[in-house]
């Protein structure tokens, strides 16, 4: 396996899990990784070449009269009501979008490369692959080399801060079946997917001016995803977001009055409370949080104590890790009934909430998944309305004893093999 700065694979990476690196026609990182025996053996080896001809992302472009144009950096503005960083990333508008109405693309970029498809702009080299990262081509954040990340003021107003979005966007594609659910992948393709997070975890965060890693997975349409192919995404965030700023305010709180985790607090209360616990297995726990906001909503956590993000796993974590993801997904898809016993296909977003890169108040937090949808029924989509989207004050159709409830009839707790 190529060796990184960063990231020490474990056991079974090392044994089962190629890593491969390359770079695209227009300069974006690329990896491939292999859980299949042959490519992991050196048998057989990936394409690395992009056919493609794509201009340097960084290089300068020409207008219409012939003159350099420069590279279209994202920039972000600070809201002076709530301190909130906003990018603006002009750029994706031309990004292709292959699901839902208004879809642009005739082909899926997420794909594996097809010999004689007429639609040749997929972003995999290979025909084939197992699992695959790179750099997005349309990225909310990125670092434009030459650009100084530098504060000025919209219309010279100190009032209005804005910089350059140094960040990174990378998409994780967690299987080349382009109508394949993540819920239907073995559990051992999901493993190389929870390998993929602990790996672009350790990289990612060790780049200058990250402050904040953040794996993630928009399903479904509902969601509002543009490419309906199973893959996930990595923000790394140039400031800590919105979310996880009021998380650490809360734990490094309870932590000065407590001395304790709160985290491992909320871990332990819902154990003892019993209830709420929908699964476990011998290495992570999954419930129904007391105050869930969404009328589907789980949270995990790792069972050992000081596990603050993904690349700080062990082996058996990343196994029991990607046991209980599959899990909840298939349980997710039949969580609602419509009748036939099918269960849905259901639309969710999977949010990986990790200790941030260099902020002090890390050490009083503790890695976790939260997992919601919007769907409220069957055939009914939960909209955020005024109290919601104008003050983010939540109202819950339902109760977390319920949901929990639902969970108990599809499955037993008590996971393990």
């Amino acid at each position: 396996m190529t060796e990184f700065s960063h990231y020490v694979p474990g056991e079974y990476a090392r044994e089962n899990i190629r890593i491969t690196e390359t770079e695209l026609s227009d300069g974006r990182q690329f990896f491939y990784l292999d859980d299949d025996p042959d490519y992991v053996s050196g048998e057989k080896r990936r394409e690395l070449k992009d056919p493609r001809h794509l201009a340097n992302r960084f290089e300068l472009g020409i207008d219409g009269e012939g003159k350099p144009m420069p590279v279209q950096a994202p920039q972000m503005r600070r809201d002076p009501l709530t301190g909130d960083w906003i990018p603006m990333a002009t750029a994706r508008m031309n990004r292709p979008i292959t699901a839902g109405p208004g879809a642009t693309a005739t082909g899926n970029p997420l794909a594996a490369r097809k010999p004689g498809d007429p639609y040749q702009d997929g972003e995999v080299p290979d025909s084939d692959y197992d699992v695959v990262v790179f750099e997005n081509r349309f990225p909310s954040m990125n670092r434009i080399p030459g650009v100084p990340d530098q504060v000025t003021y919209v219309d010279g107003n100190p009032l209005w801060e804005q910089r350059p979005a140094v960040g990174r966007c990378e998409v994780v594609c967690f299987d080349p079946g382009e109508t394949s659910l993540p819920a239907d992948l073995p559990v051992s393709r999901l493993r190389t997917v929870v390998e993929a997070w602990a790996f672009r975890t350790a990289e990612l965060s060790a780049i200058n001016g990250i402050e904040q890693v953040f794996p993630f997975e928009n399903h479904g349409q509902e969601i509002g995803v543009s490419l309906a192919h199973p893959h996930g995404q990595i923000y790394c965030y140039p400031f800590i977001a919105p979310r996880m700023e009021q998380e650490l305010r809360q734990s490094e709180a309870y932590h000065e009055r407590t001395g304790s985790n709160l985290l491992r607090d909320i871990l332990k209360g819902e154990v003892e409370a019993g209830e709420r616990l929908i699964m476990r297995n011998s290495t992570w726990m999954a419930y129904v949080p007391a105050a869930a906001r969404w009328p589907l909503e789980v949270h995990a956590q790792p069972v050992r104590d000081d596990v603050l993000t993904l690349d700080q796993l062990t082996d058996d974590e990343r196994w029991g890790l990607a046991q209980m993801y599959s899990t909840l997904l298939k349980r997710g898809n039949a969580f609602f009934d419509k009748g036939d016993g099918k269960g849905m296909d259901l639309p969710y977003i999977a949010a990986w909430h990790q200790a941030p890169v260099k902020d002090p108040r890390r050490e009083d937090y503790r890695l976790n998944l939260q997992f919601f949808s919007f769907r409220r029924a069957a055939n009914k989509v939960k909209y955020l309305a005024g109290s919601e989207s104008g003050m983010a004050a939540w109202i819950s159709d339902t109760t977390p004893e319920k949901i929990a409830a639902r969970f108990h009839e599809l499955g037993p707790i008590d996971i393990d093999d």
